[in-house]
């Protein structure tokens, strides 16, 4: 006989003593879990379908193994715009056996485990009992004052450099460098060719990290800045 689950947003055809590997369930090594979202069973060529999980049918299995799956990267780059994003994500997953599967409202020969909701419950309210114990045995934090948070934000806001006096320069002359990115540099302290050809490493990674521009794009610019520079 065989079934057709499902869990986790995945659909699956098992039979008895079949190793699974699902998204992770709330249980430990040994469990026995009920997974009540029979799609269908059969066995041959008799095959009974449900409309969509088929009434009274239950599939016990035996949690083996809490584990996970194999890394997987994402990796996003966007042309001229300096952009890039990398994303890793690694499923965990839960390795069972099929023990059982059950028609017609019949009750598995082992007793389940507490379903994941229940525990979820359970762990909440500790940690909230938790959490109140804590905040009444430690003092009362300082607010915050008005002052101190337009500080802080003040702070943040902050230029990376700290623009010279005087005329500013023309920075799109620069082969590179636009109106948009002349205007952003600006914003950032940047407005002359001394300032772009004086820019050390140490600078450029820290543009590099701050703003929309790749660390080979400044050098690029130092070196033509440090020709203007002389004019």
């Amino acid at each position: 006989m065989f079934a057709v689950i499902k869990t986790g947003g995945k659909q699956y055809r098992v039979a008895a003593n079949d190793l699974l590997k699902i998204e992770k369930l709330e249980a430990k090594v040994g469990d026995i879990v009920e997974i009540g979202n029979v799609l269908a069973h059969g066995e041959g060529e008799n095959v009974t379908f449900g409309a969509p999980f088929v009434d009274g049918a239950l599939v016990t299995a035996e949690v083996v193994e809490q584990g996970k799956n194999r890394t997987v990267i994402a990796f996003k780059k966007r042309r001229r715009q300096n952009s890039r994003r990398k994303i890793g994500h690694r499923q965990l997953l839960t390795t069972v056996r099929i023990a059982e599967i059950l028609l017609g409202g019949a009750k598995p020969s082992k007793k389940a485990a507490a379903k994941p909701e229940a525990k979820a419950e359970a762990k909440a309210e500790v940690a909230a009992e938790a959490k109140a114990e804590a905040a009444a045995k430690e003092p009362k934090a300082k607010k915050e004052t008005k002052a101190e948070a337009a500080a802080g934000e003040e702070a943040k806001a902050a230029p990376l450099f700290k623009a010279p006096k005087g005329e500013p320069d023309d920075l799109t002359v620069i082969k590179g460098i636009g109106p948009v990115a002349a205007k952003d540099l600006a914003e950032q302290g940047i407005i002359t060719f001394a300032q772009l050809a004086k820019l050390t490493d140490k600078d450029v990674a820290k543009i590099d990290e701050h703003m929309p521009f790749s660390a080979d794009q400044i050098k690029d610019w130092r070196e033509q800045a440090k020709e203007l520079a002389k004019k």
